[in-house]
């Protein structure tokens, strides 16, 4: 069980990597960002959930089509 939760963890990790990296945004992998702005949290969060979306919207686009 607890190989799954790492493997979770990890792969969310590497997801708010890529979000980070599309928008600009130089994160530490595995380390301290609590240095980060407001406004750069912010548009990383923001990211990961436009990438989120979008990937619902696609497979319920591919599911009723």
């Amino acid at each position: 069980m607890a190989k799954k939760a790492t493997d979770k963890k990890a792969a969310l990790n590497q997801f708010k990597m890529e979000a980070a990296n599309e928008v600009g945004v130089n994160l530490k992998d595995g380390g301290y960002n609590g240095d980060l702005t407001t406004a750069k949290a912010g548009a990383v969060g923001g990211q990961m959930v436009k990438k989120m979306v979008e990937s619902y919207e696609n497979s319920m686009n591919q599911s009723n089509g």
